[in-house]
């Protein structure tokens, strides 16, 4: 309801550290003025315009959700679209299921496609439809390249790091790197480069030894220590996936990845999705590194919001069945294949991410604020996106008891849900 511009939302708002049953948001000029309970909102002046508004006890009020790993969704695929008009169909499908801060991924590819997909995206950061760009690959292991194109793999590179940040108009954002790949760490390697740049890197899609994590995530911390603190703190690209096992006598770089996260040196992305890991895996993290550390992910790619079928995912094709996706091998289809192929990104939405780390035993608050607060940390817009708190612009996700949306906002207008 609106009253002097002024817009009402009530429902069972979720803060970062608890849940208000009747809670109230009200949003002004696409701005949040303010967020608590009703007795709250009556003791700061907006008894009439709130209590105009019927409760909704059966509702759930959560800010806009924030995806920092996206490839894609709709039938739409973010590393193959050529005009930014038809990106922004998957950005869409994306915020119709509440997110309404994204970064929009690409995948390993040739350095001209990636710089030609970075300049088409980019127009569409300009127009702040997305907040930027993540560059996944392409220095990245061949033997942990999961649904990367080990034909465009390469060696760390200076000039590819600076000409993609060029071509992204600064809004490149992340940039997930191996630390084993010759060329990546140690200075005047591309780590070092990305940080000048004001680019996050993102360890992952890594078969490198705890040692050789330990020595990017301690450059890393360093560099974006010494740059002021605007940028970070680094991430782990979906941890577990594209990365070699844990193991008690070869750790590799999940454990450090874990005690990096453990000591708030890094936030690990989860694809908790229930396909890519296991919801027990998903809730001990949530247990082992706390909630502030972690940063739930979709991973998706265009299948997202679609049926079962094939799609292109960059240079590489993909069969998605039962709404999973893989690679399809040496020409056979997944299923041909015995479903072997490696898992290609995910196709839900990152509210459905939240719902199933919820079903999966991590308190809702905890799943909320990764998928809100922490990533917006991330990205460096504490207060701006990922939270509804006075002055934070006015994105606010209601969904029903189980965390189906309902009614989506950005910038405090209603987003057609029915995609019209």
């Amino acid at each position: 309801m609106t009253d002097s511009g002024a817009l009402v939302v009530r429902g069972r708002l979720v803060q970062p550290t608890r849940v208000v049953d009747d809670g109230v948001v009200v949003t002004s000029g696409g701005r949040v003025t303010f967020a608590g309970s009703l007795p709250d909102a009556v003791a700061a002046g907006h008894g009439p315009l709130v209590e105009s508004v019927p409760t909704a006890p059966e509702t759930y009020v959560l800010p806009g959700l924030v995806d920092l790993h996206n490839h894609g969704g709709g039938g739409v695929s973010f590393p193959d679209v050529t005009s930014s008009a038809a990106a922004l169909a998957g950005v869409l499908e994306h915020r119709r299921h509440g997110t309404t801060t994204m970064l929009a991924s690409l995948v390993t590819a040739r350095p001209e496609v990636l710089l030609q997909r970075a300049a088409v995206l980019a127009e569409l950061a300009v127009a702040g439809e997305i907040e930027g760009l993540h560059a996944e690959g392409p220095f990245l292991s061949h033997r942990r390249r999961g649904a990367h194109n080990p034909a465009d793999l390469q060696e760390g590179s200076v000039d590819l790091v600076r000409d993609l940040a060029k071509a992204a108009r600064g809004f490149l954002r992340t940039m997930t790197i191996a630390p084993e790949v010759p060329g990546v760490m140690g200075a005047g390697g591309a780590a070092e480069a990305l940080v000048d740049a004001g680019v996050l890197p993102s360890l992952g899609h890594t078969d490198g030894s705890t040692e050789q994590a330990e020595a990017l995530i301690a450059q890393v911390t360093q560099a974006l220590a010494a740059q002021g603190g605007t940028l970070g703190p680094m991430t782990a690209t979906h941890l577990f996936n594209g990365m070699r096992p844990l193991h008690h006598r070869e750790p590799g770089p999940i454990a450090a990845c874990l005690a990096a996260a453990a000591r708030g040196d890094m936030v690990v992305e989860l694809i908790g999705d229930g396909v890519h890991l296991d919801a027990a895996m998903v809730r001990s993290v949530f247990d082992m590194v706390g909630a502030d550390q972690v940063v739930l992910v979709t991973d998706a790619m265009a299948a997202a919001g679609m049926a079962d079928g094939h799609y292109e995912l960059g240079p590489m094709s993909v069969e998605v069945l039962e709404g999973v996706a893989r690679v399809i091998t040496e020409g056979l289809t997944s299923e041909a294949a015995g479903g072997e192929g490696p898992i290609a990104g995910g196709t839900a939405h990152l509210v459905d991410v939240v719902r199933c780390a919820v079903t999966g035993g991590v308190p809702l608050v905890d799943a909320v604020r990764a998928a809100t607060v922490v990533p917006a940390r991330v990205l460096g817009l504490t207060g701006e996106v990922g939270s509804l708190e006075p002055g934070a612009r006015a994105d606010v996700l209601v969904t029903d008891a189980d965390l189906r949306p309902v009614r989506v906002l950005r910038h405090g207008v209603d987003v057609d849900l029915a995609g019209a």
